[in-house]
This record gives structure tokens, sequence and C-alpha cells, in this order.
């Protein structure tokens, strides 16, 4: 949460990251500090308290906002690969391709994305009877084992939500994989040893947190599904869902020269206002 709320604080408040790359990161991070604070109360509370109780409502609630964060953060992912490839592979190009107009658009519509596939899984979720049993196989409420609890016929809500995890998924990995190829290739021809390694040791941060990220949602949501995994799927949900919004500060910013400079120059900012 630190992490990335600095990260927020500092894109809003210095106008030299008012550019493309540094919005997008100021998206992310305000989408992981959403990951942490819609899962992590709740079961940091059940952990203090040993109170492992959430009302039906609530349970919908925490789904719809983790739902429509994680299907964001798919397409903005994406976007920022994309915003990379251009940066890194169409220099001259650059400015006049990846506009603040193109920036905000490819922003605003992975929200969009995800609120308006989330409004819709949620809309059959709530039509769902809960018979009980009332005990939740997950340390969070996700769409299996949440509707594994229903006395109704899921096969709908199962459907839809395998639709949608592909539809959301499988697209938006590719172009980043593919953008990414398209970088290393380019980097490949950087004729300085320095630059290589200096560009391939950011890439390759940049690909293990998207590799567990994206690796671990098609884990859990799109491979079919065996009985002896379900622990396994309890294990994959805490990459995504914490390790992943832990180190994309360290891995996409926080190694970065000027958030860094950013950073001191609030700082002193502050030290004169005192």
């Amino acid at each position: 949460m630190a992490g990335n709320i600095i990260i927020i604080v500092l894109v809003i408040m210095d106008h030299n990251l008012h550019i493309t790359m540094y919005y997008f990161l100021g998206n992310l991070s305000c989408l992981e500090s959403i990951y942490t604070s819609t899962l992590l109360p709740r079961m940091l509370a059940s952990f203090l308290t040993g109170d492992r109780t959430i009302s039906v409502g609530g349970c919908f609630i925490q789904f719809y906002c983790f739902g429509t964060v994680v299907v964001a953060e798919l397409y903005l992912l994406a976007s920022m690969s994309y915003d990379r490839y251009l940066a890194i592979c169409k220099p001259l190009q650059y400015a006049t391709l990846m506009s603040r107009r193109l920036c905000f658009l490819l922003s605003a519509a992975s929200w969009l994305c995800g609120i308006t596939v989330m409004t819709l899984v949620i809309s059959l979720m709530s039509q769902l009877k809960f018979c009980g049993p009332h005990e939740i196989d997950h340390f969070f409420c996700e769409l299996t084992p949440v509707i594994n609890l229903s006395c109704s016929d899921t096969t709908v809500v199962t459907l839809v939500g395998l639709t949608v995890s592909i539809i959301n998924t499988v697209p938006s990995c590719l172009l980043t994989l593919l953008s990414y190829v398209r970088i290393i290739a380019a980097i490949v021809q950087i004729p300085s040893a320095d630059g290589r390694t200096k560009a391939f040791s950011t890439c390759s941060s940049h690909l293990i947190v998207v590799s567990i990220f994206y690796g671990s949602l098609i884990f859990v949501y799109i491979l079919p599904k065996k009985e002896t995994w379900r622990d396994v799927d309890n294990i994959f949900s805490v990459f995504y869902t914490v390790i992943t919004p832990l180190i994309n500060p360290l891995i996409y910013s926080l190694r970065n020269k000027e958030i860094k400079k950013a950073l001191r120059r609030i700082v002193n900012k502050c030290r004169i206002l005192k």
C-alpha cells in the first residue's frame, strides 16, 4: 500500500512525471491499492480475531471490486507493454502514436471493461440461491468457491465466467508477450553491451511480473479444474492478489531514476515548507 500510494502521489504532484509512461504507472498503482485494500484487511482481521465470517452482500462487493481490478489490470498491462514497444521500437513516432488522448482512452477503456464484465457476472451470481453449506474454501470471495455453494443451476454463470476469463485474459496476454518479443528483438540490435545489459535487466524484471500475473490467472480461471488442484488454485491466487501488488512498485517504478528524483524533490519541498 505504501509503495503504490507514494507512486500515485508522485505522479499527481510532480510535473516532470506528467507523461504517458507514468500516467499508466499511476493507474497501475491505483489498481494495486484497490487490490490490497479489498482483500487483505478482511484476511488480516480473520487472522487476528478468528472471525472468518462475511455477509453475502459483503462477499459480492468484495468479488465485484476484486474482479473489476483484475480485468482492468489485464488491459492496462497490455497498454503499458504497447507503450514501451512504441517508445523503444518507434522512438521518432512515439509522441504522435502515443498521444495523451490515446493514453487516457486506453486507461479509461481498461477500467470500463472491468466494470462492465463484473456487472454482468455479479448480476448472474445475485440470482443464485444459497441453501448451505456456507463455508467458502478460499481466503476471499472468488467465483468458483462461491458458486460451488449454490443450490441453484450454476451452468450459465460458470459458462459466462469461463468465457469472460478467456476473452479478457488470452488476447491481452498475447498482445503483452508480442510487445515484449518485439522489444527484446530491438534490444538485441543495440550496439553497446552496457545498453543491452541495462535494457535486458529492466525488461526481464517486467516480464517476470507479467508472467506471474498472467500465468497464475490462466491456471486459476482457464485451465480445466480438478479436485486435487483445489489447494494449488488457492496458492496461485496468492501470487496475483498479494505478491504482484507487493513487487510491482519495486519493478515498475521504485527502480526508476525519474521516480527517485521526483521523490527527492517532494521530500525537499516538504522540508522547505517546515
